[in-house]
């Protein structure tokens, strides 16, 4: 089969399509034709080398955590699904997904939408999960409370607009001045554009600050948080930890972080809301497979609206 392979940790040019050998499931796992899948800042994170300490040296690998396609074979303990279903979901760490087969466990995926095509699919399941367990489950979030979202234009910001919204929130997101008629469009009830407005000196006060982009801490958006407010980054610097450990065992004001949990039962709830209306799924742009290192470069702009994704061209499927 073709997929992108890295061959040691470096620049978006140690990517390179070519031909490996197809992957074999497990009894619990699926074998997928992948369709499409996306980038995340994670994907280009580990390339880079970044995160060795977990993933290790040993190569080559194949990165990519999303993956949209229809199951060709299924596992001997699979209940759930069967060949020709449509699915959407995670590959297990690290990836697997930029490829044209991966082999995905069971638990970890869950019926496409019927609403979306295999690129819109892709683009949500780490985003989309990062967004909606960041706000459940770690900040508890209760309807008519109010959520600020740092970095609302991006692949987990604008999925966190939405989420919040849908859960009941007054949703302030904060993004670029080019950015603000989109995260006007997510329904936010009030955008801040930080080329003009620190929100830390603003008025306001939030139940949640959710930074789905890590660029502050606790201790520089405590005013504008309430007494017992949650700050929530989804890239804890030292300092962050240290306030994560502190506030834990400290009355009042929270940080947390959030660190994807992939599950088959969120991606249903997920696939609900999307079928109902309440997510729309942004993609900024559509690269194919071969373009990797493009979409990888353009992801590490930190410019993308929404999120990107990557498609594989229709071919008869064969085993």
């Amino acid at each position: 089969m073709k997929a992108v392979v890295i061959r040691g940790y470096g620049a978006a040019e140690v990517l390179h399509y070519e031909d490996v050998e197809q992957p074999k499931i497990e009894p619990m796992q699926l074998l997928v034709k992948v369709r499409a899948s996306s980038v995340n800042p994670i994907d280009w994170k580990i390339r880079q080398g970044m995160l060795s300490l977990i993933t290790g040296s040993k190569f080559p690998k194949i990165l990519g955590f999303d993956v949209a396609g229809e199951v060709v074979t299924v596992g001997s303990g699979v209940t759930r699904f069967k060949p020709g279903d449509a699915i959407y979901g995670s590959t297990s760490f690290p990836g697997g997904g930029y490829a044209e087969f991966a082999a995905v466990p069971e638990n970890l995926v869950a019926f496409k939408p019927t609403n979306l095509s295999y690129e819109e699919a892709a683009a949500v399941p780490l985003a989309a999960l990062t967004a909606l367990q960041a706000l459940r489950n770690q900040g508890n979030i209760q309807t008519g409370q109010t959520v600020l979202i740092n970095g609302a234009a991006g692949g987990v910001g604008s999925f966190a607009v939405q989420i919040a919204k849908a859960l009941g929130a007054v949703v302030t997101g904060v993004s670029s001045t080019k950015n603000l008629d989109f995260v006007k469009s997510l329904l936010a009830d009030r955008v801040i554009d930080y080329t003009q407005q620190d929100f830390t000196a603003d008025t306001a006060q939030y139940d949640i600050i959710f930074d789905a982009v890590g660029k502050r801490s606790l201790s520089q958006t405590k005013k504008v948080l309430k007494p017992n407010g949650i700050y929530i980054t989804t890239v804890p610097s030292p300092k962050v930890f240290l306030e994560i450990v502190l506030t834990a065992f400290l009355p009042g004001q929270k940080a947390k972080s959030v660190f994807e949990k992939p599950n088959a039962k969120d991606l249903v709830y997920l696939k609900e809301l999307i079928e109902t209306g309440k997510i729309r799924v942004v993609i900024d742009r559509t690269y194919p497979l071969q373009e990797l290192a493009a979409a990888h470069s353009y992801s590490e702009t930190g410019r993308a609206v929404g999120k990107i994704a990557l498609v594989q061209p229709i071919v008869d499927i064969a085993i």
